[in-house]
């Protein structure tokens, strides 16, 4: 495969359902081989995203292009180099697992001998090859979600859509589905996966999209995207929340920015400026010269959740602590 040619492209996507724009000029380009992620609330537009990419439904507006073929007019080409799950599992319950995945390799034209064959080496691949004789329909929640991964790999495809795939899974199956993607990626497939698991996206994603109400607000890597709020910051944690304003003007002071606070949690951030082990050692110096007794300090970087409810203008609004108490004031 041309890994110069983006393997999903997609300008200026319209999709209206009556008054509502789901899609509103959204723009997206995945470069081959990666993971791309699309980050956004329910109903910001990432599964008809998806839908449109995967010629399941038909954009009002724009284009798209799939492995370099049209959307709109080489919809059955694009079908046969994709893989395709969905935030349900496509697989059927009363079947068996190997009868499901033999079902799969017959629909994709698979000759009898050779859809059993890949469905025993998918089965051993996920782990399901000890259950693969039992209806579907008495598997737990990870390893139905397994079997509906290895059904849409059936074809090893080229490019694999991932709507939302981990919901519901418990942190085990996840972590297990996350280590199957990147043997995937490591193989040459590209993925696109959406996602409501910011860690899930930082786990895995190359780049990240950001979609809010149909369009694309920013992208990135997640470390650029992180940078985008600020850099590093220094978190602390008082014993003491009367002490919370005398710690602000501390921090202010050594780290030149404006702290914001969660008082409900005794805890106090800011970012960090200069270098950081200098203001870290710096306010700690100063927090004990005031006797603030801090519970816990440190450096920390800015999370993904953080990101998005920034950018996304959803985020809690934070409270900025009045500095008017004097340094070192008595308890």
């Amino acid at each position: 495969m041309n890994t110069d040619r983006p393997a999903v492209l997609a300008e200026g996507l319209v999709k209206c359902y009556g008054d509502t724009r789901a899609l509103d000029g959204f723009d997206l380009t995945v470069r081959a081989g990666t993971v791309c992620g699309l980050l956004g609330h329910n109903g910001a537009g990432k599964t008809t995203a998806v839908r449109i990419l995967t010629t399941l439904m038909r954009a009002d507006g724009g284009r798209a292009e799939v492995l370099g073929m049209d959307v709109a007019r080489q919809a059955r080409q694009i079908r046969s180099h994709i893989g395709v799950i969905g935030q349900a599992a496509a697989v059927d319950d009363i079947l068996t697992g190997r009868d499901n995945l033999v079902m799969f390799g017959r629909l994709y034209h698979l000759g009898k001998r050779v859809a059993r064959q890949r469905a025993d080496e998918l089965l051993g691949i996920f782990g399901l090859s000890d259950v693969a004789g039992r209806p579907v329909k008495t598997y737990s929640g990870g390893m139905r979600r397994r079997l509906d991964l290895a059904a849409s790999l059936i074809v090893a495809p080229r490019l694999l859509f991932l709507d939302e795939p981990t919901t519901g899974l418990d942190p085990v199956n996840r972590n297990l589905l996350w280590d199957h993607l990147r043997g995937l990626v490591r193989g040459g497939t590209t993925v696109l996966l959406t996602t409501q698991y910011l860690d899930e996206a930082d786990q895995l994603a190359d780049k990240l999209v950001l979609i809010s109400k149909g369009r694309g607000i920013a992208e990135g890597t997640p470390d650029e995207l992180k940078s985008q709020i600020g850099g590093n910051r220094i978190d602390v944690v008082l014993r003491d929340v009367s002490r919370l304003p005398a710690a602000a003007a501390i921090l202010a002071r050594v780290s030149g920015a404006e702290p914001t606070a969660a008082p409900e949690h005794r805890r106090l951030s800011v970012p960090v400026i200069d270098d950081r082990v200098v203001t870290l050692s710096a306010a700690l110096r100063e927090l004990q010269i005031a006797g603030i007794d801090a519970e816990d300090i440190g450096l920390r970087r800015p999370t993904l959740d953080e990101v998005f409810l920034q950018l996304t203008g959803t985020g809690p609004v934070r409270e900025t602590v009045p500095s008017s108490e004097p340094v070192g004031a008595a308890r």
